[in-house]
């Protein structure tokens, strides 16, 4: 790549702020080209290279990985990811590290990679759910740990803010690796169908549409009946399955079709969302209750710890509790759950998100394990998936609302003040425990916003509680 000269009129001033525009809490997310071209993804690219060099520095002999000069380096279908990743690699490459490249692939696709190749990390190009017109970086490093603002991306974000892109004399190998066979032997051993499951299945135009065929094409006692598949460079509806309208396709099918459930795969094919044969949306929170059941009835992972984000219902905890496991909760956010999960070695978590991470891939999340428990799970239990969660909706759940409020940190101790003659906690924003009712407000990292998840008895306790937080908070915002 040439050295590209700044002009003299454009002030180093802007160009820092312009990369300081693309780093968020936990990886890098922007709108392409402007403020996110080749050049900021040869940056990222480059000081990536250069932390992971410094941060390995001295360290003994066993805890080195086998490859600690290549990264692995994937992309998602956006069609701006090619671009985005060649510039990406040669800025790696600049540093001498090596690139793996393994394609184009489901974010959860890299933790696997990086484990299988034992390399020093990773960088997914993509950016999610967000609408086409954003790209981005997910960064990690050995056995796929995730790279987060207080983990080392405030460092690459330094170190990019210094950069221009120019020759520096070094250049690292550059290979190409297709790894989809062992990535599908991997997710399979999750996979245990007892009988045959009808599943319409809504890849969002995204990378679950190569995933899905690829991995799970060939099982016999699996028909999938696809939706949007097809990889255009658009999304027929915003590749987010959280948000219930993205959803109208999926229920439409299943309403013709009449399967044993639907699924529906975000942009990246990292999460999931399950809807149950009568078209009903289920929470994360149940799957999570669901497939921790799953895991702790088996003798291996008797008394063994599961994660749960703390914005989900208390059923999770009950759950785990009733089939002897230990639960866990945490702060919202992958970077917290996959170190808490390897500290506790949690056979399993899960995040309201639609985020579910396995102790046995890797303490990752992936959502292709998530559908292979899921239908382990259906087919065994041989009842609609609308019965086995049944038993789950003890509680009436408000959902996240979100409230525009100015003075944030303002706000949470006046809660706190208000009530403080019972159990408040301050593990992510605030949750207070009522006894028979609770609810927990957080942050947003970026507007002035905050989210409230409120759980009561029953729905006539819920509106109660709710009307009195209202005196609070103002009321909710919607579009959020």
């Amino acid at each position: 790549m040439l050295i590209r000269r700044l002009p003299r009129e454009m002030p180093a001033v802007t160009l820092i702020s312009m990369i300081e525009k693309i780093f968020k809490a936990y990886d890098v997310r922007a709108v392409y080209p402007n403020p996110l071209d080749k050049d900021a993804a040869w940056k990222v690219g480059h000081a990536t290279g250069q932390y992971l060099k410094r941060s390995r520095q001295n360290l003994p002999a066993d805890q080195k990985v086998k490859r600690e000069d290549t990264v692995v380096v994937g992309r998602d279908m956006r069609p701006s990811s090619p671009e985005l990743a060649t510039a990406l690699c040669d800025g790696l490459r600049s540093t001498g590290m090596n690139v793996a490249d393994v394609g184009m692939i489901d974010t959860s696709f890299i933790y696997f990679a990086i484990n299988h190749l034992d390399a020093v990390g990773g960088i997914q190009t993509t950016a999610s759910h967000n609408p086409i017109q954003y790209n981005g970086f997910k960064i990690s490093g050995p056995k796929a740990k995730p790279i987060g603002s207080s983990s080392g991306l405030d460092d690459i974000k330094r170190i990019a803010t210094t950069l221009r892109v120019m020759k520096t004399g070094v250049q690292g190998k550059y290979e190409e690796m297709d790894l989809w066979g062992p990535y599908k032997n991997t997710v399979l051993k999750f996979l245990q169908m007892k009988r045959k499951l009808r599943v319409v299945v809504d890849a969002s135009n995204g990378m679950a549409g190569k995933m899905l065929p690829l991995v799970f094409g060939d099982q016999i006692n699996l028909e999938m009946i696809p939706l949007l598949f097809d990889i255009t460079g658009s999304f027929t509806h915003d590749p987010n399955p959280l948000v219930e309208s993205n959803l109208d396709m999926l229920k439409k099918k299943m309403a013709e079709v009449k399967p044993d459930f639907g699924v529906c795969f975000d942009g990246d094919a990292d999460r999931c969302v399950f809807v149950d044969e009568n078209g009903r949306m289920i929470g994360s929170d149940m799957i999570t209750a669901v497939l921790a059941e799953d895991f702790l009835k088996r003798p291996e992972n008797h008394g063994a710890t599961v994660v749960y984000d703390l914005r989900s219902s208390h059923v999770v905890a009950d759950v785990i509790k009733q089939f002897g496991g230990v639960p866990k909760r945490d702060r919202v956010g992958h970077a917290f759950i996959k170190k808490t999960m390897a500290e506790t070695r949690a056979v399993f978590g899960g995040e309201l998100s639609g985020h579910i991470y396995f102790r046995d891939y890797y303490y990752a999340d992936s959502a292709a394990v998530a559908f292979a428990r899921m239908l382990s799970v259906i087919s065994e239990q041989g009842k609609p998936l609308s019965e086995v969660v049944a038993p789950l909706y003890k509680y009436a759940q408000s959902g996240e609302l979100n409230f525009q409020i100015e003075d944030k940190d303002g706000k949470i101790r006046e809660i706190a003040d208000v009530y403080k003659k019972y159990q408040v906690d301050y593990l992510d924003g605030i949750t207070v425990d009522c006894v028979d009712w609770w609810f927990n407000v957080r942050k947003s990292n970026t507007e002035p916003m905050l989210r409230l998840n409120l759980e009561a008895a029953n729905a006539a306790q819920l509106q109660e509680k709710l009307v009195e937080l209202k005196k609070l908070l103002g009321e909710p915002v919607h579009g959020h």
